[in-house]
């Protein structure tokens, strides 16, 4: 339960931050563009499928607005997401649907599930949780889908540091109330994940503060990572 906890974060890091939560998107693809990397996807190109989640991601935040109010922004966006991936690892070109349309429901669904248990999806979420099939019929899980680079940061959390070590070196990077907060929030402790709402009624805060503390804290622990100056 620990590392998952981690597993969230680091998540959270390489999959829900940069272009969808700053407003900035890739252009979409051509319908050429998309046609190769959909064969490639088949093929098991993970560049392939980084690049066709990376051009989706406005439709994520497109949908995730209609939901705004329902659920937290942040919890909509992630979730949808995770829609996203599966839409991508999962999606039929042979079945008439377009890759719009069929990723638009996967997204919406996953969303429609996440009102209806309401539940935190991004905070129960496991890297090991199944999302689609490979060429072969084998499952995939969220940390099979990671690009080569960011998947060495997990075998390094693995194999070179114990959870402890990892959650000292976070608090080293981190104000003592950004780490305060992102132990809150994934449960680096132990204890629960708690949503920003309650966090910030701990901390006697706006959740709109929560949220822009929160952010800054995952993307310097993410330029801490890319500069390989976290491990």
């Amino acid at each position: 339960m620990f590392l998952d906890a981690i597993f969230s974060l680091l998540g959270r890091i390489f999959f829900f931050t940069g272009s969808i939560y700053s407003g900035s998107f890739p252009k979409p693809l051509s319908i050429e563009e998309e046609k190769e990397c959909l064969r490639l996807v088949k093929l098991g190109d993970k560049k392939a499928t980084d690049k066709l989640v990376s051009h989706n991601l406005r439709l994520v935040a497109h949908i995730a607005k209609k939901y705004n109010g329902s659920a937290e922004l942040d919890d909509l966006l992630s979730v949808g997401s995770i829609g996203l991936i599966k839409a991508v690892n999962t999606y039929e070109e042979k079945k008439g649907t377009s890759l719009a349309t069929y990723t638009a429901r996967c997204i919406e669904n996953e969303i429609l599930m996440l009102l209806r248990s309401n539940k935190k999806h991004k905070n129960n979420l496991s890297l090991s949780d199944v999302v689609g099939l490979d060429k072969d019929g084998n499952e995939l899980s969220l940390i099979d889908l990671l690009s080569d680079k960011d998947q060495s940061v997990f075998e390094k959390v693995e194999s070179k540091l114990e959870g402890q070590k990892l959650v000292e070196r976070i608090k080293e990077i981190l104000t003592d109330r950004e780490f305060k907060i992102i132990c809150l929030r994934y449960g680096l402790k132990g204890g629960k994940c708690y949503a920003q709402r309650e966090v910030a009624s701990f901390l006697k805060i706006s959740r709109s503060y929560i949220s822009r503390i929160e952010k800054h804290a995952i993307e310097k622990l993410r330029q801490k990572i890319k500069l390989g100056e976290f491990f």
